[in-house]
């Protein structure tokens, strides 16, 4: 990873310098969004974010790309009761290439599925990253955004995909261990991969005020000892009956649309579509780089 990130500084230093450029052409095609969603520990409901805000997205016309980033322990298809015939691994493997493995989801959704239980690619090389970083800058212009779903934790593969996303947003709950862990997380990709802007979501609260108390805790904790902004993005309450949407296999926005937590998804994804996008790469590889730089060369 090291290696990559130093590999595109050249190309990362144009690129900031193109801001103005950019910023001036009203009228130029707006850039794919990666995002990453990513969490310090399992258990939180990181994936069940990433789909819900996905439908809400495509619900609201957007066309949305999901890359399951979990590899070997694959389950954004089965939350979206999907059995794909192909996944990552076929493509990895040099069998496929990404639009032959796409994966139809509702509302338009694509899905870019992993291999669930083969380990054969569960930990990407310097060739594989930049392999499927160059797979998914050919689709550049399919879509409005990419939610990356990584696994939990603090792997290697965790910090690639937070690193090549243009933007991360950390889910946690008010569960002190995931709160920890999600301070770790930011920490680790603050002081060895020099992020600075994270995004947070607190999932399965009680109430506001539970979600508003994480976001102080971790805002409070991050001034002290890192040099990093964390921004608010909102919060999901906790719902008996999103259990029963994972036993059907069916997301909660599409199964009980006017549920309390529908409402808080589709505001979640009404915030992220509304945010202003980062106009430059942070300094690093990032998907979809070539096409911001097409973008500063016009006009």
């Amino acid at each position: 990873m090291n290696n990559l990130y130093s590999a595109k500084q050249d190309q990362a230093g144009t690129l900031r310098n193109m801001e103005d450029t950019t910023r001036s052409t009203d009228t130029q095609e707006s850039p794919t969004r990666v995002f990453s969603i990513t969490s310090g520990k399992g258990g939180v409901g990181k994936t069940a974010v990433v789909a819900n805000t996905a439908t809400a997205m495509a619900k609201m016309g957007k066309k949305v790309l999901i890359l399951d980033a979990d590899l070997g322990l694959a389950n954004i298809d089965v939350v979206f009761g999907l059995a794909p015939r192909y996944n990552l691994n076929h493509f990895f493997a040099g069998d496929m290439d990404l639009g032959s493995i796409l994966a139809d989801g509702p509302y338009g959704i694509k899905i870019l599925p992993a291999g669930s239980g083969v380990q054969n690619f569960t930990r990407l090389d310097s060739k594989q990253k930049l392999k499927l970083l160059d797979g998914l800058d050919q689709m550049h212009n399919q879509f409005d955004f990419v939610l990356i779903d990584t696994e939990a934790g603090i792997s290697e593969n965790v910090t690639y995909f937070n690193t090549a996303a243009q933007e991360i947003i950390v889910v946690t709950t008010p569960d002190p261990t995931a709160i920890t862990d999600a301070y770790a997380l930011m920490k680790l990709l603050s002081t060895q991969y020099h992020e600075k802007r994270f995004n947070l979501v607190v999932n399965q609260i009680q109430h506001e005020n539970e979600a508003l108390d994480v976001y102080r805790k971790l805002t409070m904790v991050s001034n002290r000892y890192l040099d990093i902004s964390i921004d608010f993005l909102g919060s999901i309450p906790a719902d008996k009956q999103m259990t029963d949407a994972i036993r059907k296999q069916r997301v909660i926005v599409d199964l009980y649309p006017s549920s309390k937590i529908s409402t808080a998804f589709h505001s979640l994804s009404v915030t992220i579509c509304s945010e202003q996008p980062v106009s430059t790469p942070k300094g690093g590889v990032q998907f979809f780089w070539k096409k911001l730089l097409d973008i500063g060369g016009r006009g």
